[in-house]
């Protein structure tokens, strides 16, 4: 019989997910689209490899198994798998057709809902990926301003612009990676020591699982505008969660630029670049950003479904208080046992749980697993994260923190593993927080 979510006897049987890893060895390059949703992110020969099915916050597994996912797909299921009104409104769409000829109603529909509801939308262009927009956001302030330096805080995509920082830069020029430096989030100071002449923008998370301090959001605009470089801010996880109208609302800050994915159609590709007229105009001719399936009738269909189920049901203050409920949950229980060494963090809608390591990580979910909840490192929240799937994973955790804490003690952490532990996914390299070379150089 197949695990549940329960106290279940054992780990869970995935054959069938190793039977099919076993088919895309040497066909799928390491073995996953995703990198987050790869199976170097879980606890290899214990964790499941492949989904079948979902519904709500539940997921169940190509053996079988149910558990209660807490990546929700690495976030675009801000209302959780098979939201009815979002499937009807595919449904309804997918009758009359996907992909036309023309331009679609559906494109000036959701167009206008994103103005209404994201604050500086004054123009708004869609694509089909969270790198899409922020790549574009680059191009159109290099255009906008004249200039070829960008400063960045957070993650970004796959784009060359972004991934030059990390140690996954092959194939990447030289000049390339010379354009891009990164600054430290709530620090000013290293905002001050990288901008110069040469700054066409700087693009950050708004915030991942800190907030803004002492007005940095505000005050990073002054820098940017006293510079003459443009704000952007990537929005792929604060958009439509942390308010409906993203960080932009929630901290009264409008950025020049912003750009969305995941949360706005639930789980179909788009991706949403808004911001000021004057820079957004330039896409009307000089800068050329346009894409086949950008105006693709399913996943506008279900952005409009969605932007209107977030809007009608209050769903950012769901996610805030449940979010706040784990992670308040957490502490208390780590305070409990004495665990200096673990702390969950982040806002509501999306809690990030620190270990001090990827194999005391990996104990836990591996340990998390056995009790039917699927676990990757976040509690990623959705509006059908209810009270039960709180309270299962509270009592799952009552459960696990003590064997990870005995473990930790022993020092017996690598041989409590029944696999590999999870791998990390970036190393930063050497122009993490240092000022940008100058052009001459």
């Amino acid at each position: 019989m197949p695990n549940g979510v329960r106290f279940n006897d054992d780990y869970p049987v995935i054959q069938e997910s190793e039977r099919l890893l076993a088919r895309a060895r040497g066909l799928v390059p390491a073995l996953t689209q995703t990198l987050a949703k790869g199976p170097g992110q879980y606890v290899r020969g214990v964790a499941p490899v492949y989904l079948a099915r979902g519904k709500g916050a539940r997921v169940w597994d190509v053996d079988g198994n149910e558990y209660v996912d807490w990546q929700m797909g690495i976030g675009p299921l801000v209302l959780g798998y098979g939201h009815e009104a979002v499937d009807e409104a595919i449904r309804r769409q997918l009758a009359d057709g996907i992909t036309f000829s023309l331009v679609h109603p559906l494109e000036v529909e959701v167009a206008e809902r994103v103005r209404d509801v994201v604050p500086g939308a004054e123009m708004v262009r869609f694509s089909k990926t969270g790198c899409d927009v922020t790549t574009a956001a680059v191009r159109l302030a290099r255009a906008f301003t004249g200039r070829d330096k960008v400063l960045c805080c957070g993650y970004h995509g796959w784009h060359d612009w972004y991934v030059a920082v990390t140690d996954r830069n092959a194939g990447i020029p030289q000049v390339v990676r010379d354009l891009t430096y990164t600054i430290q989030y709530n620090d000013l100071q290293s905002v001050r020591d990288a901008l110069d002449g040469d700054v066409a923008c700087v693009i950050l998370e708004p915030a991942v699982f800190e907030e803004p301090r002492g007005g940095f959001l505000g005050e990073l605009k002054k820098l940017c505008h006293a510079n003459g470089s443009l704000l952007v801010f990537d929005e792929m996880w604060t958009g439509f969660r942390v308010a409906l109208g993203g960080a932009q609302q929630r901290w009264d800050v409008t950025a020049d630029l912003a750009c969305f994915s995941k949360a706005v159609a639930n789980g179909m590709p788009l991706s949403v670049l808004t911001g000021r007229r004057d820079v957004m105009s330039l896409l009307e001719r000089d800068v050329f950003f346009f894409t086949t399936f950008g105006g693709e009738a399913l996943s506008l269909a279900a952005a409009r479904a969605t932007i209107d189920v977030l809007r009608e049901h209050q769903v950012p203050a769901h996610l805030e208080r449940q979010g706040t409920r784990l992670r308040e949950g957490y502490d208390e229980l780590a305070r409990t046992l004495g665990l200096a060494w673990t702390k969950c963090v982040g806002l509501g809608a999306r809690t990030l749980v620190t270990f001090p390591d990827l194999p005391t990580k990996s104990l836990a979910q591996q340990e998390l697993l056995k009790r039917g909840v699927l676990w990757g490192g976040f509690h990623n929240v959705s509006f059908s994260h209810g009270d039960a799937e709180v309270d299962h994973t509270l009592a799952a955790w009552r459960e696990v923190l003590p064997i990870v804490a005995r473990a930790v003690e022993s020092g017996t952490v690598a041989s409590a593993l029944r696999g590999e532990p999870v791998e990390p996914v970036f190393r930063k390299t050497s122009q993490f927080h240092t000022k940008p070379k100058p052009r001459n150089q």
